[in-house]
């Protein structure tokens, strides 16, 4: 060791450590974000959905006879509630020690768990394609049916095979199914790998397009869909289930919470040096007419 005093023979230095947790797991729900919410009062909710007739030629002779026209009834739909909990456990020590970049770990561990709620009901809406159970005992979860299960069968498009990508056929397909029945959706939700085909649309023979404008960006994105049935936003999501495209009006579409169940914190009976903390919710999905969404689907 050399008389010069260095950094290296300090003893007791003072740790440089950052007071800020870098976290990038994303946290947008497009879908979520998209609706509205309402509150039903019980674990099992219904609604009606009606249509009017089919148009037909309608000519008649002066002084004719009224004569009645059969009349359809309305059909009834429902769904039940699900509940979602996200439960963490933190040691009193733990709690009280200082440490860098939070206060109580209990605090950052309720942010934690919050926003991963979120993320599960986005998932549970449009990435399990899950259907409705509603069992008759408590020996099985209920589970309500998502967006794919409330799309009418006649509105949904596929692409002839598994794997077999979205193509823009498809998508004006789709699109017209809606318009035919009276739907206006105006929104397309996309998966990541979709998205890249859809920004291929724009490349298709005859398209002209602008690459370079005088600045230095060159955009291969399709954010708006011009249709001879209308104009899509096109909403890209991580969450959709792989291979589905789905298009949507969302004034249709209700997200459900049972009254006095939306998203609260429970703290649960200690049973020795520890807290611990449940975050609950109970949710559901309502679509207002099931023809009112198509959907694209990879599959024969």
């Amino acid at each position: 060791m050399g008389t010069q005093f260095q950094s290296y023979d300090v003893v007791g230095k003072k740790e440089d450590v950052s007071d800020i947790i870098t976290n990038i797991t994303p946290t947008k729900a497009p879908f979520t974000s998209l609706t509205k919410q309402e509150t039903v009062h019980n674990t099992l909710f219904q609604w009606q959905e009606d249509k009017l007739r089919d148009p037909a030629a309608n000519s008649n002779k002066e002084g004719f006879t009224a004569t009645p026209t059969a009349r359809t009834p309305t059909v009834m739909r429902s769904n039940v509630t699900q509940i979602m909990q996200d439960t963490f456990e933190v040691s009193g020590t733990n709690d009280a020690v200082s440490k860098y970049g939070r206060g109580k770990e209990s605090a950052r561990e309720a942010g934690k768990s919050a926003a991963a709620l979120k993320l599960d009901l986005e998932f549970a809406f449009t990435g399990t394609g899950q259907s409705m159970v509603n069992p008759s005992d408590n020996t099985t979860d209920r589970v309500f049916a998502g967006v794919q299960s409330q799309i009418d069968s006649g509105n949904v498009i596929k692409t002839g095979a598994p794997a077999t990508k979205i193509s823009e056929t498809n998508y004006l397909d789709a699109l017209q199914k809606a318009y035919e029945v009276g739907a206006d959706p105006s929104i397309t939700l996309v998966t990541p790998t979709n998205a890249r085909t859809f920004a291929g649309f724009a490349n298709s023979a005859g398209r002209s397009r602008v690459i370079n404008d005088g600045g230095k960006a060159i955009v291969n994105a399709v954010n708006l869909y011009v249709s001879p049935y209308g104009e899509e936003k096109i909403v890209l999501s991580r969450y959709i289930k792989a291979g589905d495209t789905i298009i949507l009006d969302p004034s249709m579409w209700k997200r459900v919470a049972l009254q006095s169940r939306d998203w609260f914190r429970e703290t649960l009976a200690k049973t020795g040096d520890a807290l611990r903390m449940m975050i609950v919710g109970e949710f559901s999905l309502k679509h207002m007419h099931t023809k009112a969404s198509a959907l694209v689907r990879e599959m024969a």
